[in-house]
């Protein structure tokens, strides 16, 4: 059941990377306002594509979450410092509007999804999967 209820997190907790991720790889500037120049477009479209791959290996995780631990430390690792990064521009540069609520998912919800994917693995594996004991 925990399980279960992990793998449709994260399958929920995705459509911000994929979509958002899809949305600046396909729209480049045009997905998160006006910006000036071609150089700024490449690099928000190349963003958005790194978004996009974080999103798509989350979701290839979900069907055998309980063995995934490596690739979702990993993943969220990523992410934790790309929302610091994030989280530093604000004191610099300033509030960066709607994309404020991104650090919400970057700072706190994928940390706390790799610590619930870690419950879930010592609980035990999906039952099938379980090692036989002797």
């Amino acid at each position: 059941m925990e399980r279960r209820a992990l793998q449709i997190a994260i399958l929920l907790a995705g459509v911000v990377p994929v979509f958002g991720g899809g949305a600046g790889a396909l729209l480049g500037e045009a997905a998160f306002g006006r910006w000036a120049g071609a150089a700024q477009d490449s690099h928000v479209r190349y963003l958005s594509g790194l978004l996009l791959g974080i999103g798509l290996v989350f979701w290839a995780c979900v069907p055998t979450i309980e063995r995934r631990a490596e690739t979702v430390r990993l993943l969220t690792l990523i992410v934790v410092i790309g929302g610091l990064a994030r989280l530093g521009g604000v004191f610099l540069a300033g509030d960066p509007g709607s994309m404020r609520w991104t650090l919400g998912m970057e700072l706190a919800v994928t940390p706390l999804i790799c610590l619930w994917q870690a419950r879930v693995a010592r609980t035990g594996l999906a039952p099938g999967l379980r090692p036989n004991k002797a």
